[in-house]
């Protein structure tokens, strides 16, 4: 895949049609003024828990079609989804965030910025159903259970046990999904990625990694 930065991708795309009268497209020119949109605290925390607008654009340009339903898994603050559902609006992406500040910081940005095919849910990954969605997304939302350094906050419980958990269901998910399932994994270790897909691209120093269920 050739690598798209956002100065060329606003230099030859004008803003979907369907947003060109309601976003302010500053906000997708740097990280910086997409990270407005949040408090301060929420700001100092951008360049390791949420994914850089770069990332987002690679991302949803291998995940999204017309129609597809885009699962990002541990949204955070809704960083990828509201940039992907802007750089694709005819794809619908949807979060899922166990921290009730962040999903609520997530739905402040989404109402903010005017973008109508992102969707939130509040809860926690295992009670998702899966089969409503066709593509995932996944910024290894469970490395702060085994690094506590990299701890967003204390408001949930982390635990070798949960990290454990979580990618033995993550794993078991993704293997029951059907030939042709696309996942974009963001500093993902390869073995939460089942046998059954394919490496069929990586970049950002083999950070992010896009797979295919064969």
């Amino acid at each position: 895949m050739k690598f798209l930065s956002l100065k060329t991708y606003f230099k030859h795309n004008a803003l979907p049609q369907m947003y060109s009268d309601t976003i302010n497209i500053s906000y997708f020119r740097k990280d910086a003024a997409f990270d407005t949109l949040y408090p301060q605290h929420i700001r100092e925390l951008s360049q390791m828990h949420w994914t850089a607008l770069d990332i987002a654009l690679e991302a949803s340009n291998f995940l999204a079609s017309p129609g597809a339903r885009i699962l990002d898994i541990g949204s955070g603050v809704g960083k990828f989804c509201i940039a992907a559902g802007v750089y694709h609006p005819d794809s619908h992406f949807f979060g899922v965030e166990q921290r009730k500040e962040l999903f609520t910081y997530a739905k402040a940005a989404q109402e903010e910025v005017s973008v109508e095919n992102v969707h939130f849910s509040y809860g926690n990954l295992t009670e998702l159903n899966y089969e409503n969605y066709d593509h995932f997304y996944f910024y290894n939302s469970f490395y702060e259970n085994i690094e506590p350094g990299s701890r967003i906050d204390y408001s949930v419980k982390t635990s070798f046990e949960l990290y454990n958990r979580y990618t033995e269901f993550i794993h078991e998910m993704l293997s029951s999904r059907p030939a042709g399932t696309k996942l974009a994994a963001y500093h993902a270790p390869d073995k939460q990625i089942p046998a059954s897909y394919k490496l069929t691209d990586n970049s950002y120093s083999r950070f992010l990694k896009l797979w295919v269920k064969e």
